[in-house]
């Protein structure tokens, strides 16, 4: 008996000295490096090993200097991936991983290069080939880099800080000059900018740089339509707010006249607009119109009229032709004796408006010309004259 168990013990630790080796599995180790297009370490880059055989993946991410490694890979048969930000950049199918080390490099240029090679492409193609590909990184880092900017002034903007959000998009022009967004963002925060100034100076200076910001915007813009004339007609819109921008900064500025300039070419190139941009016309000549000038005065009542042609139901542009009007009312006795047209222009503005922020200003005109004043909630008569 004691020499069968003797015999049992001596299975039992056999057995167990030979569980280790069971269970232990080949392993190797994968390295190597990851380059970009240009040649340059790719940092933060994911590489998967995929275990062919047991469906195993290994996810292994570069350092710094592109590179990456790891220890206890399985052996087997791999297909192997290289990504950024979760997609896909390139790939190695059927790689076997075995107990030496194993090394897989990743130089996407010079892939580029074999896969150019295989297509039969000339090396001036090929040339022409990683050129264009690098002016298309190129394009993106820029791209990248100024909408960083416009958010950035965007904040700023919200935030009411205006001189932020000016030196950000100055800063945005710096790296590219030739986008005339950048330019028109730019004006519309130097006239707020402007608009918060309490030193004269210091404001005229505000929005003559709007003034210079728009310009370029439209000189761009224009640049643009003309080497693409496709594009001209998608580019004829925006151009339009760019030259009623340009005309706002250059009222602001006292430039009356080419304000007015600028918004008829607005309304020129946008008619579907023009309505706003006439009144915007007709709003800062009467503005500007301190001494009741009878030549600036008809301009502004013009403007109206355009602005009603273009847009019958502008209830405000009926107003404000009519206070024009009155402008070149007179004195008959004790009767005022307004232009033609003017009551109508006040009785238009109440149709379309009765009750409306100039509603009781228009009633007060028509009853001081003797006319009738007429709404929609009925009709009140002048009292007539006692005999």
């Amino acid at each position: 008996m004691k020499q069968r168990l003797a015999v049992l013990v001596l299975i039992g630790f056999l057995v167990a000295c030979s569980l280790p080796l069971a269970m232990a599995q080949a392993t190797g180790t994968v390295k190597g490096v990851v380059k970009d297009m240009e040649g340059k370490p790719m940092a933060g880059a994911q590489v998967e090993w995929d275990n062919l055989d047991n469906g195993r993946k290994y996810t292994l991410k570069t350092n710094n200097k592109g590179e990456y490694f790891s220890l206890g890979i399985t052996t087997g048969k791999y297909n192997v991936r290289l990504l950024q930000d979760g997609k896909e950049i390139f790939h190695y199918n059927g790689l076997n991983v075995g107990l030496d080390e194993t090394t897989q490099d990743f130089d996407l240029k010079k892939e580029q290069a074999e896969q150019a090679k295989g297509v039969g492409l000339t090396p001036e193609q090929l040339k022409a080939q990683q050129e264009a590909r690098d002016k298309a990184l190129k394009e993106n880092n820029t791209i990248k880099s100024l909408n960083e900017k416009l958010a950035a002034a965007k904040t700023a903007a919200d935030a009411g800080d205006f001189a932020t959000a000016v030196s950000t998009l100055s800063d945005a022009t710096q790296i590219d000059p030739n986008r005339d967004l950048l330019w028109a963002k730019l004006g519309d925060y130097n006239i707020s900018a402007a608009g918060k100034q309490t030193d004269p100076a210091a404001k005229t200076k505000g929005y003559e740089d709007a003034i210079t910001d728009y310009q370029k915007a439209l000189e761009l813009k224009q640049k643009a339509a003309d080497a693409d004339p496709k594009k001209a007609a998608d580019s004829t819109k925006v151009m339009a707010q760019y030259y009623n921008n340009l005309g706002q900064a250059q009222a602001k500025d006292g430039k009356t006249d080419d304000a007015a300039k600028s918004y008829a070419q607005a309304a020129n190139l946008d008619p579907a607009g023009a309505g706003q941009y006439y009144f915007n016309m007709g709003a800062i000549l009467t503005n500007a119109n301190t001494t009741n000038d009878a030549k600036m005065r008809q301009a502004a009542v013009d403007a109206f009229d355009k602005a009603i042609t273009a847009d019958p139901n502008r209830a405000d542009a009926y107003y404000w032709k009519a206070t024009n009007l009155i402008g070149a009312a007179t004195l008959q006795g004790d009767k005022m004796v307004a232009p033609p047209g003017t009551a109508e222009a006040f009785q238009k503005y109440l149709d379309l408006q009765p009750t409306g922020p100039h509603a009781e200003e228009a009633k007060a005109m028509l009853a001081s010309l003797g006319a009738t004043v007429e709404t929609s909630f009925g009709t009140k008569k002048k009292a007539p004259p006692k005999k």
